[in-house]
C-alpha cells in the first residue's frame, strides 16, 4: 500500500507528542530519570523498549491482517477506512474536540492494570536491564494515539511493514520523549502550546480523510475502468453481430439470384 509509508508514521508521531507528554512525560520524571549522565542513558535504553514493543504490536497487527484480506480481499478497503476514522477521531481528541477515543483506551485498561504491577520491580531504575524492562512494559500503556497508529499499520496486511511503521511512529514521538531530560525547559513547553496542539490535530485529521478517500477513489477508478471495458467488449460483441447478418443477408441474397437465374435458365 504506497499511501502508507515510513514517513508518514514518523510524521503522525511526531505530531502526536504533545499527546505522549500528557500520557507519558510525567511518568518519566517520576521513573527517577533525571538529567545526569547515567540518568540519560537510562532514558534511552527506556525509549529502545518501547520502540520494541511498538514494533512487536505492529508486526502482531500486520500478521493479522494478512490474514484477513487473505481470506477476504475487499476487508482491505475496509481496514484503510477504519484506521482513516481513527485517526480523524484522534486528531480531534488530541485538541480535546471529541473525546471518544478514551473508550477506546479503556478498552485496554484491563490489560494494562495486570501488567502495571510489574513495574514496580523496576523503579527506581538503577541498571539498563531496568531500563529496558520497563520501556517494554511501558510501550503497552493504553493510548489512543497508538492505537490509531496500530489500525493503520493493521492496514497494511503486512506483518513486516507493519513493525517497521510502528517502530517509526514510536521514533516519532522521541523528540518530545527526550526533551523531559535531554533539551530545555523551553522546547518542552512549545510542545505542550495550544496553537502546537491545534496544528497537530487539524494534520493528523487530514491525514485520516487522505486514508479514507484514496483507496475509495482507486477503487471505484477500477470499477470504472472494468465497467468500460465491458462496455467496449459489448460494442464489439454487437459490431461483429451485426457485420455477421449483413454478411449472410448478401450471401443468402446471392445464393436466391444464383437459383432463380437458374431455374429461369433451363426453362
Amino acid at each position: 500500500m504506497t499511501e502508507i509509508t515510513i514517513l508518514s508514521a514518523f510524521v503522525i508521531g511526531f505530531l502526536g507528542s504533545s499527546h505522549c507528554l500528557g500520557m507519558c512525560g510525567g511518568v518519566t520524571v517520576a521513573l527517577g530519570i533525571g538529567s545526569s549522565d547515567s540518568s540519560r542513558a537510562f532514558l534511552l535504553t527506556y525509549n529502545v523498549g518501547r520502540l520494541a514493543t511498538y514494533g512487536t504490536i505492529g508486526g502482531v497487527a500486520g500478521l493479522f491482517g494478512e490474514q484477513i484480506v487473505a481470506s477476504l480481499p475487499q476487508a482491505g478497503l475496509l481496514l484503510r477506512t477504519l484506521a482513516g476514522a481513527l485517526l480523524i477521531a484522534m486528531g480531534l481528541y488530541i485538541n480535546q474536540w471529541w473525546m471518544g477515543l478514551t473508550r477506546l483506551e479503556k478498552i485496554g485498561a484491563g490489560l494494562w492494570k495486570k501488567i502495571q504491577p510489574l513495574s514496580k520491580f523496576l523503579i527506581p531504575v538503577k541498571t539498563h536491564r531496568q531500563a529496558l524492562q520497563l520501556g517494554l512494559l511501558w510501550g503497552l500503556l493504553p493510548c489512543g494515539l497508538v492505537y490509531s497508529t496500530l489500525s493503520w499499520a493493521l492496514a497494511t496486511a503486512d506483518w513486516q511493514q507493519s513493525a517497521l511503521f510502528m517502530i517509526a511512529f514510536g521514533v516519532g514521538t522521541l523528540p518530545a520523549m527526550l526533551s523531559v531530560s535531554f533539551f530545555s525547559q523551553k522546547l518542552l513547553s512549545r510542545f505542550r502550546k495550544k496553537r502546537v496542539r491545534v496544528f497537530a490535530g487539524i494534520t493528523i485529521i487530514l491525514m485520516g480523510i487522505i486514508t479514507i478517500i484514496v483507496p475509495w477513489k482507486h477503487t471505484m477508478d477500477d470499477r470504472h475502468k472494468h465497467a468500460q471495458h465491458a462496455v467496449n467488449i459489448l460494442d464489439f460483441t454487437k459490431s461483429a453481430v451485426a457485420n455477421y447478418e449483413i454478411d449472410t443477408y448478401y450471401f443468402e441474397s446471392e445464393t436466391n439470384f444464383d437459383r432463380w437465374s437458374n431455374v429461369a435458365l433451363y426453362n
